[in-house]
């Protein structure tokens, strides 16, 4: 289902002969805000997985750490996609804030607490509610199934299908099976929460003056102010308490969904762990943070704790680019 997406992570795995240093390998810096890309590869560690770090703001990439896995064709975006399907249903009527949603059995759930513990009945019954064509077309509103950058070279698009999974659509709000998804694509999307609406064009600068001269494209204004309010006090619980407690930074308040997929490759299974967040003025900075994690022990709660690194090492020290010498972090030989 995914062969293009494990093909770069072989590549990759090939080249750098499997050693550590194998997630920069190739990586292209120039332009990159150096202190947070040290604190992304020193939160990703040896982890087979790529951290891309943007501005909030403007769109800018601060730093894409294993460029051949963050710019591939992306993987099954997990219980990441229950933000785009939350987002919908808000959107659409379907829940209210705070709404108790009966289940058999006498339980409910609420949006806050479905995205705090990512609970799969809730999204599946959202999904179902949606149907394929609302839920389609607002993930494509979204950004699913396009580019997310401006000209970044090798960026390939994911894919968001022309039809319903096999299993229903509940299971594509869920578990985001029959879709996949790239951390650019991601990234956008959670900018775009942060900033109440606004779906930058990702850009990527070849340079230090090049990112001095930097400014925001805008591809569209999403219609979500309304809801973002919602979905974030969601996304707080479960760094606050669930899914993402990994990721808790005292004295911030770091927003977040994990995604955990397992999935079978050459008879063997393997696993997906994806945590996508946002911290609003961490040392002045509004910064959007996607881990994707690939491997056989991996899973959502072990990403959010490589955010919850970067996040810490970036609160604990001042980081200007202005200030910052160069460094040379490609390992290209």
């Amino acid at each position: 289902m995914h062969f293009r997406l494990l093909r770069w992570i072989a590549l990759g795995i090939l080249l750098a002969g499997g050693a550590a240093a194998a997630p920069t390998a190739g990586d292209y810096v120039d332009g990159e805000d150096i202190a947070v890309r040290e604190a992304a590869i020193e939160a990703l560690g040896e982890l087979n997985g790529s951290v891309v770090v943007v501005d909030s703001d403007t769109g800018r990439v601060l730093t894409m750490v294993n460029q051949k896995l963050a710019l591939a064709d992306g993987a099954i975006p997990c219980s990441t996609i229950k933000l785009v399907a939350g987002l919908a249903a808000l959107s659409e009527g379907l829940i209210a804030p705070e709404e108790k949603v009966y289940f058999p059995g006498n339980w409910f759930m609420t949006m806050t607490e479905g995205l705090a513990i990512s609970n799969n009945v809730l999204f599946d019954h959202l999904g179902e509610k949606l149907g394929f064509e609302r839920f389609a077309r607002y993930a494509r509103l979204f950004g699913l199934g396009e580019k997310a950058g401006w000209e970044i070279p090798g960026e390939q698009l994911g894919e968001f299908p022309e039809q319903e999974h096999s299993y229903g659509v509940g299971r594509m709000t869920s578990f985001g099976d029959g879709i996949s998804m790239t951390p650019l694509q991601l990234a956008a999307f959670t900018a775009a929460i942060a900033n109440g609406g606004k779906l930058y064009y990702l850009q990527h600068p070849s340079s230090r003056s090049a990112a001095e001269k930097l400014e925001p494209r805008l591809k569209r204004s999403l219609p979500i102010a309304s809801w973002t309010a919602e979905l974030e006090q969601g996304m707080a619980e479960a760094v606050k308490r669930g899914t993402g407690r990994n990721a808790k930074l005292v004295g911030e308040q770091i927003r977040g969904k994990t995604g955990t997929c397992s999935f079978y490759q050459h008879r063997r299974k393997t696993r997906m762990g994806w945590f996508t967040s946002f911290a609003r003025d961490l040392r002045g900075r509004n910064l959007a943070t996607v881990v994707m994690l690939h491997g056989g022990f991996v899973h959502g709660p072990l990403a959010a704790d490589v955010a919850g690194k970067l996040y810490r090492r970036l609160a604990s020290v001042e980081y200007s680019e202005a200030s910052a010498a160069p460094l040379n972090l490609c390992s290209c030989d």
